[in-house]
């Protein structure tokens, strides 16, 4: 369940810099299961950022500097599972608990380490989310020990809405969602935001599925096809959006898809030609963001992982464990409270992208981009996602101060 890899990698020079106590990361995530591929794209992104740390000398703290170690620890993807695997990582000197694969997963983790944290004041751990993006978790849920660094399911929803709003070609959607507290939410919103900026636009379809135990898609896809939609708006990740557009392309379904997460994971490759500008994807960054820093920040990543099922990078977690290191350091400790405090205050830069971290409900603000796919070697498109030929040009960039959304967070504080 648990693997010391991040500190196989590091160099040996780091390791002669920082000698102190490794300062452990626990990943709690899919390791295994219908979701194993989304977690391990995760490990390896995090990994990534640590290694980065690490090889300019770790955390420097009052008593030397010290190297990050982040373990594994696989929850199968399950809420129960994931409760188990913190009750492990406490016990084994974790205090920074990472997960963000399942919004379901998240709000449990989340009310578990209130408790502990209420039981235990001396092993307070901190929860630092990636992925997790039910909007209640930085409103109505928020709490002091938890930190969100991609935007929430709002936020995107609005972000593909600078792109969906302007399209005349979109008259009717379907809306498909994972039938679990994010999926709900994105369907919610789509309806919300359709009525708001494009009320002339038809729902033709509004469903749920069951969260990873659909196998065939096909008679989702055909009774997308049957409704005459011009527009999909899904927020499906993983197998579930893979499946999907592999069973709308077998269909002829020749609509456009407004995604999540449709940039990567097998989805580009699954949906092939007919993808081409019909498949648009908003995201904190894309490989396509036309900048020098941006670019020499992709060809890294694809350097220390050069096989092609291996290239989904994201540039929110290496802020995060940016974000954490600066911390950590503004803190001189590893202690929960102190990191928190520092931690609201954090605004880190990375190959050009940057964020900041909002002190009311530890909600990350930073820039989003929507891509639409297209023919790797098309105008904007230098870059393809998993060797499938096919890639995602930026044809929106929202600013952080665009793209922030008003909380309804109450939090207590802690000092």
């Amino acid at each position: 369940m648990k693997s010391l890899a991040a500190t196989l990698f590091v160099p040996a020079l780091a390791q002669a810099q920082a000698t102190g106590a490794p300062v452990k990361l626990a990943l709690i995530e899919a390791l295994s299961g219908a979701f194993a591929n989304t977690g391990e794209a995760v490990f390896r992104n995090l990994l990534w950022a640590v290694e980065r740390v690490n090889q300019r000398g770790g955390v420097k703290l009052p008593g030397g500097a010290r190297p990050l170690m982040l373990e594994r620890y696989d929850s199968k993807g399950q809420a129960e599972e994931a409760i188990s695997m913190l009750r492990s990582a406490i016990d084994d000197g974790a205090r920074f608990i990472l997960q963000g694969n399942s919004s379901a997963v998240a709000a449990a983790l989340l009310d578990a380490i209130n408790k502990h944290n209420e039981r235990e004041p001396d092993k307070r751990v901190l929860y630092l989310n990636y992925s997790a993006v039910d909007p209640a978790l930085t409103n109505e849920r928020c709490s002091f020990w938890h930190f969100r660094f991609d935007a929430h399911a709002d936020m995107r929803m609005a972000a593909l809405m600078e792109v969906l709003g302007p399209d005349k070609s979109v008259r009717n959607a379907y809306l498909i969602g994972q039938d679990y507290s994010f999926g709900q939410s994105v369907l919610r919103e789509a309806r919300r935001q359709l009525g708001a900026q494009r009320p002339d636009v038809q729902i033709v379809g509004d469903e749920l599925h069951p969260l990873g135990r659909v196998k065939d898609f096909l008679p989702y896809a055909g009774k997308i096809k049957a409704s005459g939609a011009d527009a999909v708006i899904t927020g499906n990740w993983g197998n579930d959006l893979t499946l999907m557009v592999k069973a709308a392309r077998e269909v002829g379904f020749e609509g456009k898809f407004y995604t999540f997460y449709g940039n990567a994971l097998g989805a580009p490759a699954a949906i092939g030609e007919a993808g081409l500008g019909r498949v648009v994807a908003v995201a904190d960054w894309l490989p396509n963001v036309p900048t020098a820093p941006s670019e020499a920040f992709y060809q890294s990543f694809r350097q220390r992982f050069p096989r092609p099922q291996d290239d989904y990078v994201h540039m929110r977690m290496q802020l995060l464990v940016e974000a954490l290191a600066q911390s950590i350091e503004r803190a001189a400790s590893v202690a929960a409270v102190p990191v928190a405090n520092a931690l609201e205050r954090a605004s880190v830069s990375l190959s050009g992208q940057s964020g900041r971290m909002r002190a009311a409900d530890h909600q990350f603000q930073q820039t989003l981009v929507v891509g639409v796919m297209d023919r790797q070697g098309a105008p904007g498109v230098k870059f393809d996602v998993e060797g499938s030929g096919y890639g995602f040009r930026v044809v929106r960039v929202i600013a952080p101060e665009k793209a922030e959304l008003p909380t309804s967070c109450k939090m207590q504080r802690f000092s």
